[in-house]
């Protein structure tokens, strides 16, 4: 039993990977899903059509590796985070679409609560913000919008779960209703600093206790998977939303160390060891792993369109076929056209948390085309990123300006040109390891590193290899004059000016 099995549920599609005994990648499958959109801001996926695209890439990924369920010696799984399922606990059928992350429904709940004088208090406890991108108030809508849900919850009949606890539930035949500590520190449920489900919190939503599923380590026993799935059972070891995973991936085990990953959104993890910092400037203060009952705090800066900004340029625009064909495009832009898109098409991230922002583009001239657009969306993401590290910089001494460097992964960090742009805009190096799955990779050491076939944190971060390093170019007056026209296109989008 030396290969691992790694799920990587995502916000647009489901993967399957299977590494050999040396972190290899043997084989992968990977299957898109259906996005809905039942109101402006409103974001679903069907659960139940997550759930058999991950049954069904894990068998292609086990048959294209030509191995059995013999040969695997665990499960490591990695998610969407903050994406809300509540089913029946009976028959472990979905009572409602799960809600997404990205979606904004809850926008005016946040609102009154944070009126209320109530948002102190929840970030006291859990590091995050009253905003609706979080678990919690998308739980309540759900309990209030189906009808009985409440009363059945309240009775333990419902179940709450995020992505990965769905797929445990699911996986084991119904046998575990369990979580790891860094996707329950993103459902504005969970105390960090106690490590514990905070009943405060669920009184002032209404939301029963008696949902909330077991939290454990991201190494640790979470379960087997039912036999008639794969052919024998299979002890799942290993957990951690998709952002803690890629930090584990990336090997951040020291504080100081940096990621940022590029896949629907872009998200910052600041490793900052063992004690939590509080951000003046309105990031999260989140577990970027937990071993052994001890939690590993990190600031983090969430952007919520990065990737999503070139699906835009695809499906919104017309202007490319597929997501390869940016950077050639981009490469073709007139650059004395300056132009700055702010792709807040659901709201805006950190460190703004806007969500009722919407997307604009300015500096359009008579001839700006699509080469433009590609560039500024490309753009887009650099300038964003820059954002979140002058934040975590102001918050942290440990994160020092132009010592710390940016490890990067996620699909956007193939693009040789968004790379470039991103290390002269943050005028950082900026560094892409050799294996760009990191989020597959950090979720299949934990299992591995479990099942005793990978090896510790510290044989595990000398095994991490740099593909290329980014150095900045741009000269610092270049970079001074177009961060200044990011800020003045980001004030005139924000909400509030």
């Amino acid at each position: 039993m030396t290969h691992i099995l790694a799920i990587d549920q995502g916000t647009t599609s489901s993967r399957a990977i299977v590494f050999d005994s040396a972190m290899k990648i043997v084989a992968s499958a990977q299957q898109e899903f259906a996005q809905h959109f039942p109101r402006s801001g409103w974001v679903e996926h069907d659960a139940d059509e997550i759930w058999q695209t991950v049954v069904d890439t894990c068998r292609d990924a086990i048959a294209k590796a030509d191995i059995s369920a013999a040969d695997i010696a665990a499960i490591g799984i990695t998610n969407q985070r903050e994406t809300v399922v509540l089913w029946d606990r009976s028959t472990g059928e979905p009572i409602h679409n799960a809600i997404v992350w990205q979606d904004r429904r809850t926008a005016e709940v946040c609102a009154t609560l944070r009126q209320e004088g109530f948002e102190a208090e929840v970030t006291e406890k859990t590091g995050l913000l009253l905003d609706p991108y979080f678990s919690s108030t998308k739980v309540a809508w759900l309990l209030d919008e189906v009808e009985g849900a409440r009363e059945r919850a309240a009775k333990g009949d419902i179940l709450f779960g995020t992505i990965d606890s769905f797929l445990i539930w699911k996986l084991t035949g119904g046998a575990a209703h369990v979580t790891d500590a860094t996707n329950a520190a993103r459902t504005m449920l969970y105390n960090i600093k106690s490590g514990a489900w905070d009943a405060d919190i669920c009184a002032r939503l209404d939301i029963p206790m008696e949902m909330l599923p077991e939290v454990k380590d991201c190494a640790a026993d979470f379960g087997e998977t039912t036999p008639d799935l794969f052919g024998s059972p299979l002890p799942i070891l290993g957990v951690a939303g998709d952002q803690q995973a890629a930090t584990i991936g990336q090997a951040c085990f020291e504080p100081g160390m940096l990621k940022s990953t590029y896949g629907t959104g872009c998200f910052a993890l600041l490793n900052t060891g063992s004690t939590p910092v509080t951000s003046r400037n309105r990031l999260l203060t989140t577990i970027a792993y937990q071993f052994d009952g001890k939690p590993t705090y990190a600031l983090e800066g969430s952007i919520f369109i990065a990737g999503a900004v070139v699906q835009w340029l695809r499906d919104g625009l017309g202007v490319i076929d597929h997501a390869s064909e940016t950077q050639a495009l981009a490469e073709k832009a007139d650059p004395t056209q300056e132009l700055y898109l702010v792709p807040a098409f659901t709201g805006l991230g950190a460190p703004h948390w806007d969500p009722d922002a919407r997307g604009a583009v300015y500096g359009l001239t008579r001839s700006s085309g699509p080469a433009e657009f590609a560039r500024a969306a490309l753009e887009s993401v650099g300038f964003q990123t820059a954002d979140l590290l002058e934040a975590m910089h102001s918050d942290w001494d440990g994160a020092t300006s132009g010592e710390a460097v940016l490890r990067v992964d996620g699909g956007m960090s193939a693009s040789d040109w968004a790379m470039q742009f991103l290390s002269d805009i943050i005028g950082a190096d900026v560094d892409r390891p050799a294996i760009l799955e990191t989020t597959a990779l950090g979720a299949a050491w934990l299992a591995g590193m479990r099942a005793g076939v990978y090896p510790d944190q510290a044989g595990f971060a000398q095994s991490w290899a740099l593909d290329r390093r980014f150095s900045p170019k741009m000269p610092s007056e270049d970079r001074e004059r177009r961060i200044a026209g990011w800020k003045d296109a980001i004030g005139r989008t924000l909400s509030r000016s």
